[in-house]
């Protein structure tokens, strides 16, 4: 059986970190960068824990800006 989890993608630049995607996560696999800002000086939003996305979308539903798009991967 083919297993499925998820794979998250940022838009940094677009991100304003306002951690509601690494709020709504169950899975907790986003975190906010602490080291790094971005062009409009916003920490955002990354996979800090990928290996734990079940791709459930919940991070991209939240996103006020849009800046999350959640893909299935299947693994055979």
């Amino acid at each position: 059986m083919a297993k499925i989890h998820g794979a998250v993608v940022v838009n940094t630049d677009r991100c304003k970190g306002c951690n509601l995607c690494v709020v709504a996560c169950p899975s907790h696999v986003l975190d906010l960068q602490k080291k790094e800002v971005n062009d409009r000086g916003y920490h955002f939003a990354y996979m800090s824990n990928p290996e734990a996305c079940i791709g459930c979308q919940s991070c991209a539903w939240v996103c006020p800006d849009a800046c999350i798009e959640v893909y299935r991967v299947v693994e055979k």
